[in-house]
């Protein structure tokens, strides 16, 4: 399958060409008149790369999910959910696949990776973005259990991202060692990748590394939510 090899490039520089010229023109008409250019240029490349990092990522952990399927798989819909938002801007103009952990579902999120492809601020991210309360709660207890092993994941460069509460929660030190991570909604990290690194022949090599980079965090949440990795 082209773009499976390893050395072959999935992306090319049409991606971003689609993508901004989507963002100038976020609407129907415009994008049914290029429906068949999403397609050839961006879904079916990224589809071979979900199915190509299938096997690199069980490297990391036989518990993550590289689903290839067209609809309801890795990849996320272009189309955006405007029900309840002020944009009605019916289109992403980001291209997004996430490598859900297989007992991830709507009502748990479960530490994962995803790739973002968006012109100047492409990258891969790692851990949970929003975790419900019960998660929340057990990602806190499992700082304040293991402080050596929580300081073993931010000493290997992870730098943790996301909203913050203004105090730490009751119940909890607020002059513990890290308290401005038991103050955290969110626990996930970032390494960014370039727009060349997209579209040449090493983007498996390098977000595989980016992956590994960010492993830590995600076996750290694993470990507190009593969830295999």
């Amino acid at each position: 399958m082209p773009g499976s090899k390893a050395g072959a490039r999935f992306f090319g520089p049409d991606v971003f060409r689609f993508l901004r010229e989507l963002e100038r023109n976020n609407n129907r008409e415009w994008f049914q008149r290029n429906k068949e250019r999403f397609e050839t240029e961006v879904k079916a490349p990224a589809l071979r790369f979900i199915e190509a990092m299938g096997p690199r990522l069980a490297r990391l952990s036989p518990h993550v999910v590289a689903d290839p399927r067209p609809v309801g798989g890795s990849l996320y819909r272009i189309y955006r959910d405007i029900r309840f938002s002020k944009d009605k801007s019916p289109y992403k103009t980001w291209v997004g696949i996430h490598f859900a952990h297989e007992r991830e579902t709507s009502e748990v999120n479960l530490p994962g990776f995803a790739f973002v492809i968006y012109p100047g601020e492409c990258g891969v991210s790692s851990g949970i973005w929003h975790p419900s309360p019960p998660s929340l709660k057990r990602i806190r207890d499992a700082i304040v259990a293991s402080p050596g092993a929580w300081a073993s994941v931010l000493g290997k460069g992870v730098k943790i991202l996301g909203e913050s509460y203004v105090r730490v929660p009751a119940g909890y030190d607020p002059n513990h060692r890290y308290a401005d991570d038991l103050r955290r909604k969110d626990f996930y990290a970032r390494r960014p990748l370039s727009d060349r690194a997209i579209v040449s022949a090493s983007l498996g090599t390098e977000f595989e590394a980016a992956c590994r980079e960010l492993n830590p965090l995600n076996q750290f949440l694993a470990r507190a939510l009593a969830v295999p990795w």
